[in-house]
């Protein structure tokens, strides 16, 4: 192992336009800094602060790095090497200074919580102090500054109120070599703070520092910043890419990683690693607002997000005060090695995944169907505190021997062909109404459900197998709305849910029913589903 330590990047654009900002902030924020996120062997965190001194560069980024040793390998140098053409243009234009620190030292306050551990609410406007001196005397003068440092000076700026943490690093780093040594220290500080108040006076005052900077220190010098961003691994950054032209859209060569820019077209296509490597596609739109309310929306298996399209646009017309996060489930895709068969806990916790990489603090709402609807609930009863209220539609909150026969049966279906499986699912799903009055989107959804992954159907649809949460929906804590096509099995789903709401938490759930509606009623009657929750939401 190596020492840990700090990849420090200060930032100056040559141009300050509107438009070459936004273009900044928005390719920093939804692809340089997501793209290092995704590595969290290497880098757990990072950070985007803004200068309040008046002094440049006016932005610095802060990431942690786990070990030193990690700059030095092909994962992060080809990070560099192949960088995209927008990344060149937009570098080509911004000065940088890119540094590498060793961490000496580290001392924080009692019960010190790190910002990427806390919510955007929490952390932004953080005080950040930056002081670098440049050492004489060598390896000796190092010494006695460090040991100055931890010994009287972060013991005294502790006492000033709002004090959060302090580090001291070296640089250049021990992989850098060079024999122009500096440290710098960097001073966390709450928004509100004593600086500049007694205490902060008292560690500037004192024998010892005089000492220090009269024998080991050749120059210093002090920048300050407030925090404005904190990065997670998933890009979410909307509000900048709505005000960009249409010709600044992005897209990754392999498809996974999207930008449409638009004041009333942004939104990001991009994807997290779930806890086992798996990748889960996902899709932010609606209001740009980073403090909008969220709506997510979990699928039915054998489903894209695309599933929610007619909805998602009655929502934005009719909603437009609200965010929209749809993602594709476990198993639309490809599946981790060595196969895992899919559970309703993994599910939940697939989505917790998700709103920690995009840093989402809690759901407005969350709806679901199907297996989404057997996941919302689950991810209720499992970490109530990340949503607000749910809407759960046609699913049951037990599974029989009888349906895992069933699922049995269709992957056996499946694995010969799954464009069949695709034909009697999309029959057996829809209300005879949709069928016959509304062909079109019929085909839709079959075309849909024939381009899931067959090994991806296999191990997910193992989720709906043994299990029971009757017991468990008593001691639901959050406001829950139950939602079934009056079609779904012949009516037969309608009776079910019918004798299980009443069970939900200490008051039981109400059970509105969509007309002409069979197992997806959001997709067959999306107007007719809206009025169903529209006052729920």
């Amino acid at each position: 192992m190596s020492n840990p330590g700090l990849l420090y990047v200060t930032m100056e654009p040559r141009r300050h336009d509107e438009e070459f900002l936004n273009q900044f902030h928005e390719w920093y924020q939804n692809e340089h800094g997501p793209t290092r996120l995704r590595l969290p062997h290497i880098f757990p965190n990072g950070f985007r602060y803004r200068a309040t001194d008046s002094l440049k560069p006016e932005f610095l980024a802060i990431y942690d790095v786990t070990e030193m040793r990690h700059l030095e390998t092909p994962v992060y140098t080809q990070l560099r090497e192949n960088r995209t053409k927008r990344e060149g243009e937009t570098i080509g234009q911004v000065d940088v200074d890119r540094r590498f620190f060793d961490l000496l030292g580290e001392q924080a306050k009692e019960g010190f919580t790190k910002i990427e551990d806390l919510s955007d609410r929490e952390a932004e406007g953080q005080v950040l102090i930056a002081v670098e001196v440049e050492v004489k005397g060598g390896e000796q003068g190092e010494k006695e500054i460090t040991k100055w440092y931890l010994e009287e000076h972060i013991p005294m700026l502790s006492k000033i109120p709002g004090w959060l943490r302090s580090r001291v690093c070296r640089t250049p780093s021990l992989i850098e070599g060079g024999d122009k040594v500096r440290i710098v220290t960097l001073h966390e500080y709450e928004k509100v703070n004593g600086l500049g108040g007694e205490e902060h006076k008292a560690s500037m005052d004192t024998k010892w520092r005089t000492e220090v900077f009269d024998k080991w220190i050749a120059a210093k010098h002090r920048r300050t910043y407030e925090l404005f961003y904190v990065f997670g691994p998933g890009p979410r950054e909307l509000e900048t890419l709505s005000k960009l032209p249409e010709s600044k859209g992005f897209k990754w060569e392999d498809g996974k990683i999207e930008t449409v820019p638009g004041k009333d077209t942004a939104a990001v296509n991009a994807y997290v690693y779930a806890k086992d490597g798996l990748t889960i596609r996902y899709r932010l739109e609606g209001n740009v607002s980073p403090k909008a309310p969220i709506v997510a929306f979990s699928n039915s298996l054998l489903t894209d997000y695309h599933m929610w399209d007619e909805l998602v646009a009655i929502l934005k017309a009719a909603r437009p005060d609200l965010r929209i996060l749809r993602y594709d489930t476990r198993g639309r895709h490809e599946i981790p090695l060595p196969p895992v068969p899919a559970t309703l806990d993994m599910l939940a916790d697939d989505l917790q995944t998700l709103l920690k990489g995009l840093r989402i603090e809690k759901l407005h709402a969350l709806i679901g169907v199907s297996m989404g609807g057997a996941t919302t609930l689950k991810f209720a009863l499992k970490y109530p505190e990340l949503v607000d209220r749910i809407v759960a539609c046609d699913f049951n909150v037990a599974s029989s021997d009888a349906n895992t026969a069933a699922w049995k049966d269709r992957i056996v279906v499946a694995e010969k062909n799954i464009r069949d499986l695709a034909g009697v699912t999309v029959e057996r799903w829809f209300h005879p109404h949709t069928m016959t009055e509304k062909p079109e989107i019929a085909k839709w959804m079959t075309d849909m459900v024939a381009g899931n992954n067959v090994e991806g159907f296999k191990y997910s649809c193992q989720a709906l197998w043994g299990y029971n949460m009757r017991e468990e929906m008593k001691g639901c804590k959050v406001n829950t709305l139950f939602v079934v096509g009056d079609g779904d099995g012949k009516g037969a789903l309608v009776k079910a849910m019918e004798g299980f709401k009443a069970n939900l938490g200490e008051k039981g759930a109400e059970l509105k029913i969509v007309p002409n509606a069979g197992h997806l009623p959001m997709s067959e009657a999306a107007s007719d589903f809206w009025e169903a929750i529209n006052e729920f939401l």
